[in-house]
């Protein structure tokens, strides 16, 4: 699949993401079980009934890291692109997990998952992952304490 010949959104910066995390494989042997999770998208009437007898939810994030590290159970990114913003079932999906444990975040392009995920990686045991630290993304919350980020340079 050639990305320069699809308009860019959330499913190219997804691609990109998934793309990277393969490469990287081999300094981050985790990233093997980092996966999509596919709630979203368009489907027929009878593909989305199938889909919701087979336990599909709404709300569910986009990407998975079912690996811990530092404090954290695993990570969960929530992808996003332009002006798009998580609805209420993403945003309540990413607190829930954030209390259970788990490091949450909405990102905002392919760069800032990417540094997401390797600050992630690199935590040290029993460490908290702080997103201000992040250099080249501009970190911002809401009031549930949600990171939203996305790469400074807006042409990357």
């Amino acid at each position: 699949m050639k990305l320069r010949n699809m308009k860019r959104g959330e499913d190219t910066e997804q691609i990109k993401v998934m793309r990277w995390a393969a490469g990287a494989e081999c300094r981050y042997p985790e990233l093997k079980w980092l996966h999509h999770i596919p709630n979203g998208g368009t489907r027929n009437s009878q593909e989305a009934i199938k889909l919701k007898n087979m336990g599909v939810k709404p709300g569910i994030s986009d990407l998975h890291l079912p690996f811990p590290h530092g404090r954290y159970h695993g990570l969960y990114i929530e992808l996003k692109y332009g002006k798009n913003r998580p609805t209420e079932d993403q945003l309540r999906f990413l607190c829930d997990m954030c209390d259970a444990g788990y490091c949450t975040a909405v990102c905002y392009d392919a760069e800032a998952a990417e540094r997401l995920i390797e600050k992630y990686i690199n935590l040290p045991k029993e460490s908290l992952l702080y997103c201000d630290e992040l250099e080249g993304t501009d970190i911002s919350r809401d009031e549930y304490g949600i990171a939203y980020m996305r790469s400074s340079d807006p042409f990357a």
